[in-house]
Order: C-alpha cells, then sequence, then structure tokens
C-alpha cells in the first residue's frame, strides 16, 4: 500500500465514523463500480392505476435502500426532470414524485423540496433577467400539483436570479473547462432523490439520470456544455462527480410503464409495454444502465419507419449538429453558435456503444456487475433475465470499456 492508498483509506474511515453508515454508502455508490450493485425493479402493467403506481414506487424505493441514511427532521430535496410542460413521459411521472415525497415524510423528513430547471427552449435565466417560467411548467406536467398535495414545497432557482448559483468543480482531470454552477440551495439541504425519466433524446441519444444534473445548471454552465459539444456526452458523466452530489445523493428512481422511444426530450413516441417498470438504485451508474436497456429493449418494438428521418431525427448527423447549434444560439447569441464544437451522433444499438456511460465507468474504475431485484411479483422472470443480459459485460470485453484518460475517483 502506497502513501495515497494509506490516505484515502484513512480519510474512508474518518468520514465513516463521522457519518451515519447509509450515508457513507450512499456517497460510495453513485458513481462507484461496487461488485453487485443493487437495481431494485418493481412491475406494473400496461395501464396501471394511480394506486399500481404508488404501490410500485415505493416497492421498489424501499427494495433499493434501507433509508438509514435518513433521519427525522431531515432535509431532502427531489430533483425531477421538468424540461417542458408537456405530460408524462416527456416528464417526470407526477405519481412518483408524490409516492417518494410521501414515503420521505414517513420515514422522518421534516422538509421536502422539489427543485428543477427547465429547458432553454422555455426557460432562459440572464443577469437580471429571467424568460418563462419552470414553476408555470411544473403546473402544465402536473408536477407542481403532485408536490404541493403530498406536502413539498417549489423551489425554482431561476426566480431567485442569476446570484441564486454557487461554483463547484468537477474531480480533476474531466472535460469541463470551468466549474459548474449549482443552485445554492443544494448546499442547504441533507439529502438529494433524483427522479429522472426514461426517454430518448434528439441531441444526446438518451436523458436519462446523469443527463438529468442539465436542470441543475445556470445558463453559462449549459452553454459551456453545449458549445463544447466534442466531449458533451463525457462531461455528462463528469457533472455527477461534484461533491455535492456524490455526499447527498441518495437514490435514483425512475417510473417507466411510458418509455419515450424517439425524438425527445420534450416529445416523440410514446411506448407503453405489456409489463411497465419503475427503477431504483443507490447507484446513479447503476440506475442508467439499467434504465438505458429498458430505453433499448422499447425501441425494439417500434416499426422501423418510427425509428428513421423525422420521426427520430437523431440518425441524422447533419439534424444532430445543427440542433446543437441552435441550442447553442439560445444560450449564447449566433457567434457563441457559429463557433460551437461539432456534436457527433452517438448511435446506441446497445449500452456498451453509450459515451455516456463509457465515461462513467472509467470514473468508477470499471463496469459494475448489478444485483437485479424484483421488488414485487409483477416482473416477469424473463424480462428481468433480458435486461440482466443486457447489463452485463464479459471481463475480456470490460476492459475496453475502460481505457482512455483517467479521472480521479470520486471517492472522498
Amino acid at each position: 500500500m502506497n502513501r495515497r492508498e494509506f490516505l484515502r483509506r484513512m480519510t474512508l474511515a474518518s468520514a465513516a465514523a463521522l457519518l451515519p453508515s447509509g450515508i457513507v454508502r450512499a456517497a460510495e455508490t453513485i458513481l462507484r463500480a461496487s461488485p453487485g450493485l443493487r437495481v431494485s425493479l418493481a412491475g406494473v402493467g400496461r395501464t396501471p392505476s394511480e394506486a399500481d403506481v404508488l404501490t410500485a414506487v415505493r416497492e421498489a424505493a424501499e427494495g433499493a435502500t434501507d433509508f438509514s441514511w435518513l433521519s427525522r427532521g431531515d432535509t431532502v430535496l427531489i430533483k425531477p426532470v421538468v424540461n417542458s410542460g408537456n405530460p408524462y413521459p416527456a416528464t417526470s411521472h407526477p405519481l412518483g414524485v408524490q409516492a417518494v415525497i410521501s414515503l420521505l415524510k414517513e420515514k422522518g423528513a421534516k422538509r421536502v423540496i422539489v427543485s428543477d430547471m427547465s429547458g432553454v427552449e422555455h426557460v432562459k435565466l440572464s443577469p437580471g433577467k429571467m424568460r418563462g417560467s419552470t414553476r408555470k411548467l411544473m403546473e402544465s406536467c402536473g408536477v407542481a400539483r403532485a408536490a404541493e398535495q403530498a406536502g413539498a414545497e417549489l423551489y425554482l432557482p431561476e426566480e431567485e436570479g442569476w446570484e441564486a448559483f454557487f461554483e463547484e468543480g468537477p474531480l480533476s482531470g474531466s472535460h469541463w473547462k470551468s466549474g459548474l454552477m449549482m443552485p445554492k440551495i443544494i448546499k442547504s439541504v441533507d439529502h438529494i432523490v433524483l427522479l429522472p425519466r426514461c426517454s430518448r433524446h434528439v441531441l444526446a441519444g438518451s436523458t436519462l439520470g446523469m443527463k438529468a444534473a442539465v436542470g441543475y445548471w445556470r445558463t453559462d454552465t449549459r452553454l459551456e456544455y453545449h458549445h463544447d459539444a466534442a466531449t458533451l456526452q463525457e462531461k455528462t458523466a463528469e457533472a455527477n462527480t461534484l461533491a455535492s452530489l456524490r455526499e447527498k445523493q441518495r437514490f435514483t428512481l425512475t417510473v417507466a410503464d411510458k418509455v419515450q422511444a424517439t425524438f425527445g426530450p420534450d416529445k416523440g413516441a410514446v411506448v407503453s409495454p405489456s409489463t411497465g417498470l419503475v427503477m431504483a438504485s443507490e447507484s446513479l451508474l447503476a440506475h442508467d444502465m439499467v434504465s438505458l436497456a429498458w430505453l433499448l429493449e422499447c425501441r425494439r418494438g417500434l416499426p422501423q419507419e418510427e425509428k428513421k428521418g423525422r420521426r427520430d431525427p437523431y440518425t441524422s448527423d447533419f439534424i444532430v449538429n445543427v440542433g446543437n447549434r441552435w441550442v447553442v444560439r439560445l444560450l449564447g447569441g449566433t457567434a457563441r453558435a457559429f463557433g460551437a464544437e461539432r456534436l457527433a451522433r452517438n448511435d446506441l444499438d446497445t449500452i456498451w456503444d453509450d459515451r455516456v456511460l463509457k465515461r462513467a465507468f472509467q470514473i468508477a474504475g470499471g463496469i459494475p456487475t448489478l444485483n437485479l431485484i424484483a421488488a414485487n411479483p409483477l416482473l416477469p422472470d424473463d424480462l428481468k433475465g433480458r435486461l440482466a443480459a443486457m447489463t452485463t459485460r464479459s471481463i475480456a470485453d470490460a476492459g475496453s470499456q475502460v481505457r482512455g484518460a483517467s479521472i480521479a475517483s470520486p471517492r472522498p
């Protein structure tokens, strides 16, 4: 054991002595290739009732974590995805938000805050100026009502203006040139729970848990993300190495009885499989491996014409690049759009093709083995088996996925 490794282990030991075991465990697993990372899967029918969804969310969450990290009186921030005002699955499921709030309060949370900032097509924050409203979009898609009925409060950082953010850097070795501007509310909460959706994305290929980090960022951080587009996928993974997320994010849960399987992020062909899923894990990496596998599984049932051209324009290099420059223009003006790097599309035939996951594997130090848990009897064994096969890599192949530039381990 060299000096650096000795000091790292001593730091971990000190943290373990000062913090509840659940907090240390959650911080260790958010982007960590530990063996047997647990992913809890609850099944629901094709057209589940509200009660079915609420029950499945509870089952998946309790299968993913024992909530030992949550103490009575704590404050929890829930981060949904409200990129637009369109209904689920273009945005997070309101019933998922409602169920998790109720569960957190039952487990002892005193205060639950629901927070996000929508996409620049709908909301743009500038110094001294704001266009659009995430609050109105949350009301439109049903998330606001679900949150308030369950006893949570809404916090929309753009309503406090440009200074409602603080700068935080990712771990060394990332592709980010500047620190990321994150909402200050994160500093005052004890825990974070991430509630993304499972969707295709016209520029990035997919939008799952790691991509949901964009909803935290101020406009200037989003501008760097899209302007320096050659490494957009890598920066997506690296953005989840911020200390505030590593130390406070406890689990990720996605309701996916419906999947937006083309276009995205705001619209696309919706697939309603015979058995829907609610997925939850303390590991963001493990969650996204299964979520992407589920997206690809649902896309397979679409007619081929649905996955080409205007119906799923991600298949066009030209549209991907022009679309990203359009976003850069919205964020930073025409001159910045002309100078933006080219965004190359990243075909996703298997989860191993995804550059976001590849970068996350590098950060984690390897491809984790997953432990898929059936959280209720509605999950068919054959579906669980297919997802397990889609998220398992041989030892020989796994080595090829983690070659490349290194980044510091996300451990404290």
